[in-house]
């Protein structure tokens, strides 16, 4: 599993941290991808900003497709 889905399950499985996440891309999309590669390098895994929006573009999943589009403009 590459890191990017690492985070991704990771995250998931953190209801507040996904609210959290939600909550902060609705404001600020630029902050939240670098949040994101913040929080991947906590984890030990390593993540870029644009793997990151790839990995976000990418998603299937309805409610993080949600999360996509209302957070689009910064990704």
């Amino acid at each position: 599993m590459d890191s990017s889905r690492q985070l991704y399950e990771a995250i998931r499985q953190d209801r507040q941290l996904t609210a959290s996440l939600y909550r902060q891309a609705l404001n600020d999309p630029t902050g939240t991808v670098k949040r994101l590669v913040a929080l991947a390098t906590e984890r030990g895994l390593s993540v870029s900003t644009e793997e990151v929006r790839r990995f976000v573009a990418e998603l299937e999943d309805p409610k993080s497709r949600r999360w996509l589009d209302k957070a689009r403009g910064g990704l």
